[in-house]
C-alpha cells in the first residue's frame, strides 16, 4: 500500500495512518491466495497427540470438529525492538525528508500490528548515539508513547551542524542493553561514518550472537542513491552529515559511483545472508506491504 509521505507534516494522526495501512494490508491479504499465516492474535494452536487434554477448548471442538488447545500470553507473546536511524542522511531528500518519513510510517504500522497481536514493542532512536530507548511493552498507553515519539521524529528539523552516524557503535550498545531474546527490526540507510565497514557487520553479528532475530530494512531512494539518476547538468551535492559540498556533472561520475555503492550494497546483503539476518531493500518509492509481510513471516517462523 502506498501513502503520501508528507501526510504527517499536514497534521494527520500517525496512529490513524498506521491503522489504515495495516487494515488495508490485511484486507488485501484476505483477498489473496497468499495468506498462509495469521494476522490476528493466535489464541489457539492445534492439539498434539499425547499432550495433556487440560487446555483443550471444547467449544471450538464443537464448532470445528478439530482439537485446539488454548495458548497463554507467555507462550504467544513476542518481544520486538524497532531501531530507527534518525541521522541527518535519513532526512534525504532535503526538500521532502522522504527516507525518514517512510521509516516513521513503516515503524508505526509495525508497532500497531504488534500491539494488535498482543505482542510487545519498544522503540530505539539513534543518530551518532542512542537518543531514545523505551521499554518493550504491549499496553495501549505504551503504544501511544511510541506514536508520539515517532511523530516527533517526522517533525524534527535536521541539525545545521555536522552529525556523523555511528551505526556500528549503536548496534553494539543495543545488543548489550536488551537481555531477553527479541526480534530486532532496523530501519537505516546503513551509512556509517566509520571507515572500516567490518565494524558494522560485527555489530550485526553481535545481535545474532546474543540470540536475537534481526530484520534489516535498508532504506534508500534507489533511483538517486543507487542508480544516481540525476539530470545531465552541473549540480551541487551536499553531504547531509558533514555539510561538505561538491559541484559536478552527475554523468561524469555515475559509472564510478554506481560501482562503489553497488559493491557496498551487495556486501551488506551477503553479510546478512551469512549471519542469517533478514535483509530487505526498502525503496521509499514503493509501498509498505513488503514491510508488514516480512514481519509476519518472521513472526510465524519464531513461534
Amino acid at each position: 500500500m502506498k501513502l503520501d509521505l508528507n501526510q504527517i507534516k499536514q497534521g494527520y494522526s500517525l496512529e490513524l495512518l498506521a491503522r489504515q495501512l495495516v487494515e488495508g494490508f490485511i484486507t488485501g491479504m484476505h483477498k489473496s491466495p497468499y495468506h498462509g499465516f495469521s494476522v490476528e492474535f493466535a489464541e489457539h494452536r492445534l492439539y498434539n497427540e499425547g499432550e495433556s487434554t487440560r487446555h483443550i477448548d471444547w467449544k471450538v471442538y464443537a464448532r470445528t470438529d478439530r482439537l485446539y488447545t488454548k495458548r497463554y500470553e507467555e507462550e504467544t507473546n513476542l518481544r520486538c525492538l524497532i531501531i530507527l536511524d534518525r541521522s541527518p542522511s535519513m532526512y534525504y531528500p532535503a526538500e521532502t525528508h522522504s527516507k525518514i518519513n517512510f521509516s516513521v510510517f513503516a515503524a508505526a504500522s509495525l508497532a500497531y500490528l504488534l500491539q494488535r497481536q498482543r505482542d510487545a514493542v519498544g522503540l530505539c532512536q539513534f543518530s551518532d548515539a542512542i537518543e531514545v530507548l523505551t521499554p518493550v511493552k504491549s499496553t495501549p498507553t505504551h503504544l501511544n508513547k511510541v506514536f508520539t515519539l515517532l511523530e516527533q521524529v517526522a517533525q524534527f528539523r535536521k541539525p545545521d551542524h555536522a552529525v556523523q552516524t555511528n551505526v556500528a557503535r549503536v548496534l553494539h550498545e543495543v545488543a548489550e542493553k536488551i537481555h531477553r531474546r527479541s526480534l530486532v527490526i532496523i530501519f537505516s540507510d546503513m551509512f556509517d561514518s566509520g571507515e572500516d565497514t567490518n565494524e558494522l557487520f560485527k555489530a550485526l553479528q553481535h545481535l545474532k550472537h546474543n540470540k536475537h532475530e534481526v530484520i534489516v530494512f535498508h532504506v534508500l531512494d534507489k533511483s538517486t542513491e543507487l542508480s544516481f539518476e540525476f539530470q545531465d547538468r552541473p549540480m551541487e551535492f551536499v553531504d547531509l552529515e558533514t555539510k561538505e559540498k561538491i559541484r559536478l556533472n552527475p554523468l561524469d561520475v555515475r559509472d564510478h559511483y554506481q560501482k562503489l555503492v553497488g559493491s557496498f550494497h551487495q556486501e551488506i546483503k551477503m553479510r546478512c545472508n551469512q549471519y542469517k539476518i533478514d535483509y530487505i531493500d526498502a525503496d521509499i518509492r514503493e509501498g509498505f506491504d513488503q514491510i508488514l509481510q516480512t514481519y509476519l513471516i518472521k513472526r510465524a517462523k519464531m513461534r
